[in-house]
């Protein structure tokens, strides 16, 4: 069986890359961006210039703003930010000198630095701290700032937030919301931001390029690469311009990554980005969603049908073969960080799969290969966005492993609008991933269910598991925060974990996947988040060649 799963997946692998290779390219990319800004002369492998790189991704952002989601989980690099990550995802300064928070959580006071200014020249106070916040907030965007009731600057460098309940997410927020200038913030700022970060915004081309250049007056020091040029690409486009040395770094896949380029080497940086199945808990009773889309699926909200699957899925085997090596294998959104359960492992077991299915009544009767339960088949389909070929070859690398047990899944690549109203009724082949632990919260509140926003389209709603997260938001300390995180994976007794109640079935996580041209540095990468190649420059400021 394992010879034949092997030979399986190494079909799977050699499809899925050349299908990567004329498959559609993905909005935001345009194949000949990397032609245009090496003949600029803004590529950093030559041997006369050795302060600019061409940097090669696959997805486009749709703003500079931070306040309506630049940056997010990030470094958004433009502007700078009142505290950021370390690549241990400990804190330390960035604007603020100092902060405190109060004893009954309710009051952070922060301290800025006086020698931080925009890129126009004016000075950046505290009036400009409190005025990204309550724009942060009312844009109700990607930063969830819901439970601040106000900030006030006391004077130029001290700001004063007030929350309405502690909220132990604070920091991890504020760490990737830039601050914007009060006096330069308009309509047209998220396309030619101004900002005291240490790049400054040069041009904008969509679906081409983003330019960049080093703010010589940065308090943290110029950056050593000065220039910079984003341009947007699909996966086999940035593999072919490495390929031609026309960019000096480019986000690749676990289906390319193996490529050898004279000149450049490959190096996997470690992701919380993770793939895995959602699967619907409700069973289907015509209801829909408040933009119409179906809810509930009569196959996977049965629990032994959505654990069965994640025991019968040989993890190692999809991250060995599909991925390359570029990868491992997953068991929750947060594998390896701070706040992560290590309960939650479970080991590949498909006799045990088989005995759940047996025990709840799943039997194949008329012996073709797919068990059923009062006339009902355990067959039902899995999305994914079309052209991803990485989704792709994991969802059909498990669907081979779990078809073993007697459940077939039916795997399709469909538009990010389909998904968008099939996501709630059918299995969705989803990636998240994050090195801040709000994911979880947002991933499997209760009041999130159903809502169009990828998060928990499942429906996954438990009162036990609303408890655990609310006392980690208002923990006080990160030890009390972390020890309910994990209680929302598994408590003892139940949970979201894969043993658990099950709303998702995690597969895999990514490396991150980049080719870089020798005797470039591209620094002590943190852990990247989800994202299609944007974590990749968060720390861009570290960056140099070599001598």
């Amino acid at each position: 069986m394992k010879k034949n799963l092997a030979l399986f997946l190494t079909a799977l692998m050699l499809l899925a890359a050349a299908a990567c290779g004329k498959g559609e390219t993905p909005e935001g990319s345009k194949e000949g961006g990397a032609q245009t800004a090496a003949e600029s002369g803004t590529a950093g492998g030559g041997t006369e210039k050795k302060d600019s790189v061409v940097i090669a991704i696959g997805s486009e952002p749709e703003t500079l703003d931070p306040t309506k989601g630049w940056g997010h989980g990030n470094s958004p690099i433009v502007q700078s930010t009142l505290v950021k990550y370390t690549a241990e995802l400990t804190f330390e300064n960035d604007l603020a000198v100092d902060w405190h928070l109060s004893e009954d959580g309710l009051t952070w006071t922060f301290k800025i630095r006086d020698d931080a200014y925009f890129s126009d020249g004016e000075k950046v106070t505290a009036s400009d701290v409190v005025f990204t916040l309550e724009t942060a907030k009312a844009a109700q965007g990607s930063v969830d700032l819901t439970y601040m009731e106000r900030a006030a600057a006391e004077d130029e460098t001290t700001v004063v937030v007030t929350l309405s309940q502690p909220a132990s997410i604070f920091l991890n927020t504020v760490a990737s919301v830039g601050i914007v200038p009060e006096h330069a913030y308009g309509e047209d700022y998220g396309s030619h931001p101004v900002g005291s970060g240490p790049y400054k915004f040069v041009e904008w081309r969509p679906q081409e390029q983003l330019v960049f250049t080093a703010n010589e007056d940065y308090y943290g020091g110029a950056p050593a690469i000065r220039d910079v040029t984003v341009v947007f690409m699909s996966e086999d486009a940035a593999l072919a311009a490495v390929q031609a040395g026309e960019v000096d770094v480019a986000y690749s896949t676990a289906t390319l990554g193996r490529t050898e380029v004279e000149g450049y080497h490959v190096e996997a940086i470690a992701s919380a980005d993770n793939r895995g199945f959602t699967l619907p808990v409700w069973p289907d009773e015509g209801k829909t969603t408040q933009s119409g889309a179906p809810i509930g699926n009569d196959v996977t909200c049965n629990l032994e049908i959505r654990q069965a699957i994640a025991y019968a899925i040989d993890r190692q085997a999809v991250a060995d073969t599909v991925l390359n090596g570029f990868g491992r294998p997953a068991y929750s959104e947060n594998d390896g960080m701070p706040w992560n359960n290590p309960e939650a492992v479970i080991e590949t077991d498909v006799e045990y799969a088989k005995k759940l299915l047996a025990d709840a009544g799943w039997a194949d009767t008329d012996g073709d290969g797919i068990v059923e339960k009062d006339g009902l088949a355990a067959e039902f389909n899995c999305v994914y966005p079309a052209g991803d070929s990485v989704r792709q070859a994991v969802a059909m690398a498990a669907a081979q492993q779990v078809k073993g047990i007697g459940i077939q899944i039916n795997v399709e690549g469909v538009s990010w609008d389909d998904i968008m109203q099939r996501m709630f009724s059918e299995a969705v082949m989803m990636g998240w991933g994050s090195s801040i632990p709000n994911e979880t919260y947002y991933l499997y509140r209760s009041e999130g269910a159903f809502l169009d926003d990828f998060y928990n389209p499942e429906g996954y709603q438990n009162e036990g598991t609303d408890r655990y997260l609310e006392a980690a938001m208002a923990a006080l300390t990160a030890k009390e925060a972390n020890e309910n995180w994990q209680k929302v994976q598994w408590d003892g007794s139940s949970g979201t974990a894969m043993k658990g109640e099950c709303p998702w079935v995690w597969v895999v996580n990514l490396d991150h996947v980049t080719y870089v041209r020798d005797g470039l540095s591209i620094g002590e990468q943190p852990i990247h988040g989800h994202g299609h190649g944007l974590p990749l420059i968060q720390n861009l400021k570290e960056w140099s060649w070599r001598e």
